[in-house]
């Protein structure tokens, strides 16, 4: 199987753990077959009276050995076989953190974080109940078995035994089938729960909006529905359990009837002893623990063995984005070159380097979402030399975030369509890539840490004085300094403790801080004021001048100073120029100045009739005042 095979190859790295543990579990498994039959040699030597109290001693003696060679024998084979399992976890678990890392966004888009949380969680449990304690009860339930029957048969009688085992062959059958149904319906219970996991992380990450709408009790109907089906789940479970170990219990009562009703027979008419009676007695009840075991052994290998099928589902997943063979090869040769002959500065970096100019090409760029219909973007095609500021501008939907996405390879596009200083991206490494952009995205992510350490998320170290900087530039270092802690704040979850504006203002500080030849803003002033947006695009222009940065914005007022506007319409570059270029030509562009001009001109309006109600003292009356301040706008506005 698939799963078996998967499940090896972790397994092999502890091996010497495992022989160890098992080793250990055949020797406690070996001593405990003695403890019967000192029984049943004592018994037999006092009412036979051939044992004396020295004859007792020594019993009693060894007894007392193999009691302490039992508790030993436990604790190591616990030791092994538990420690191999939790190291195993942990690596499952680090493996598959790191392989999640290396997916592409579609992956993340397809699949939901809570179903991802629950592999995290619930099944990698299971996956350790399986290799552990799973393991540990079908050893010890087959060599146990083995040895007290083959003990049965040697030292008592063998019908008596082929007796009493004919309830433990039904147990055997019983379980085999239990394992194919529970199986199942354990795989079922880890969908509900890996959905039920989804909404609540879904619902306590958008409690505001929740809050906002006053939805809390449809939320908490639509939770209780998906908590009702979980239950259903589980109980599905819980019932099959519950027929299940009563009759298995029943079956073992049986066998210890037969072997009270037949055995005594036996020991009445001599053909066995009174002390190997007592002896059987006690190797029947050594019975029930293995086929307790067998049970309990196939329903964790059922439920480890779903949960490896939900997890190797995660670790077989392919990034459709990732580095190609030939990737690299273009910049290892030029890394053997002298930097007198390469003609460029190296910058290390936790190693080589190679630093981009930022001159981008896009050629006859096309690129649809998975899924979509339409394409997001349709035969771009734009030179933008290094040390350039572009704009770009559209309506919503237009494709400017997934332009910018596409330079990152977080969704992957056609060779040659993007080349930065000339190399299509597909031939230069991820990482070397992704190093060289520093990016601030629309949904200003920021991690629950100090500000210190989400500014400094994408630099080397954590120098005070670069951040410092790096949050001066990005007009945040007066409004981290009014924080009691200042860089030592923690935010919140996703920075719910900050302002709109701080959010932003952090994350182009953390832009900065990594000092990267492309510089991409994704909307990052829309919640800033227009005096700090002001002040911002000043830095920027004199900490980015040499270096290519692009500004993706709806405010013209945030963009007007580039030094190339993009404008995109439906995914297709409509307009591409200077600000006095665009306006001359009275296109789109031209059209969105005059309308974004107007609005804030009537706001100004709107906020100068404001101040005149709250100040005036006498003159016409209000609602005069309101109707000649509505017939201005109009008038304005034709």
């Amino acid at each position: 199987m698939k799963e078996v095979r998967f499940i090896m190859q972790y397994i092999k790295k502890h091996k010497w753990q495992y022989i160890a543990g098992i080793i250990t579990l055949f020797a406690v498994d070996f001593a405990n077959l003695y403890i019967p039959r000192i029984t049943g040699a004592i018994t037999d030597g006092l009412t036979a009276h051939t044992l004396d109290w020295a004859g007792v001693r020594k019993y009693l003696l060894g007894v007392l050995i193999l009691g302490l060679t039992l508790a030993v024998g436990r604790f190591l084979w616990r030791y092994f076989l538990f420690g191999a399992s939790r190291t195993i976890e942990k690596e499952l678990r680090n493996d598959m953190f790191a392989h999640l890392e290396t997916m592409d966004v579609e992956y993340f888009n397809e699949n939901k974080t809570g179903d991802l949380m629950t592999r995290f969680t619930s099944d990698l449990n299971a996956i350790r109940m399986a290799i552990g304690m799973a393991v540990i009860s079908a050893f010890d339930a087959t060599v146990m078995t083995v040895m007290v029957i083959g003990q049965m048969m040697v030292y008592v009688n063998v019908k008596l035994t082929l007796l009493a085992l004919v309830p433990m062959l039904v147990i055997c059958g019983g379980t085999i089938y239990y394992g194919r149904i529970i199986h199942v319906r354990y795989r079922e219970r880890q969908e509900a729960v890996s959905d039920l996991t989804d909404y609540v992380q879904e619902s306590f990450s958008g409690i505001r909006v929740i809050k906002a709408f006053v939805r809390e009790q449809a939320q908490l109907k639509a939770f209780t529905r998906a908590n009702e089906r979980t239950r259903e789940k589980n109980l599905k479970l819980v019932h099959l359990q519950a027929v299940m170990m009563p009759l298995l219990e029943v079956f073992i009562g049986l066998s210890s009837l037969i072997t009270l009703v037949y055995g005594g027979y036996l020991a009445l008419v001599g053909e066995i002893t009174l002390g190997r009676f007592v002896a059987f007695h006690q190797y029947v009840n050594m019975l029930v623990w293995p086929m307790l075991a067998c049970g309990d052994a196939i329903n964790t290998f059922a439920q480890g063995g779903a949960s490896i099928r939900r997890v190797r589902a995660v670790m077989e997943a392919e990034p459709q984005v990732q580095d190609r063979p030939e990737a690299g090869s273009e910049l290892r040769a030029q890394a053997s070159v002298p930097r007198s002959a390469s003609g460029g500065e190296e910058k290390e970096q936790g190693g080589y380097r190679y630093p981009l100019t930022g001159r981008i090409t896009f050629s006859h760029l096309t690129f649809t979402h998975k899924g979509a219909a339409e394409p997001a973007l349709q035969d771009i095609s734009l030179e933008v030399p290094a040390g350039t500021t572009l704009a770009v501008i559209g309506r919503t939907g237009s494709g400017k975030s997934t332009l910018v996405s596409l330079m990152l390879r977080l969704y992957e596009t056609e060779e040659g369509m993007i080349l930065l200083d000339g190399r299509d991206i597909h031939c230069i490494p991820l990482k070397e890539l992704r190093e060289q952009i520093a990016c601030v995205p629309q949904d200003n992510f920021l991690f629950s840490d100090t500000l210190k350490a989400n500014i400094a998320f994408g630099a080397a170290g954590e120098d005070e004085e670069q951040i410092k900087a790096a949050a001066e530039a990005a007009c945040i270092h007066e409004s981290i300094m009014e924080f009691p802690q200042g860089y030592e704040t923690v935010v919140g979850e996703r920075g719910v403790t900050l302002s709109g504006g701080q959010k932003q203002r952090s994350s182009i500080a953390r832009a900065l801080m990594k000092d990267a030849p492309i510089l991409i803003l994704d909307d990052a002033l829309s919640a800033v004021d227009t005096d700090t947006e002001e002040q911002l695009l000043g830095n920027l222009r004199e900490n980015r001048r040499g270096r290519t940065t692009i500004l993706i914005a709806h405010r013209i007022s945030t963009i007007q100073h580039a030094d190339m506007i993009l404008v995109l319409e439906e995914g297709r570059a409509a307009e591409v120029g200077s600000h006095a270029q665009l306006m001359e030509r009275k296109g789109i562009y031209y059209e969105m100045f005059e309308k974004q001009q107007l609005e804030a001109a009537m706001g100004e309006q709107r906020a100068a009739l404001h101040r005149e109600y709250t100040e005036k003292e006498a003159g016409a009356p209000q609602g005069e005042a309101i109707a000649a301040a509505a017939q201005n706008q109009r008038e304005e506005a034709e």
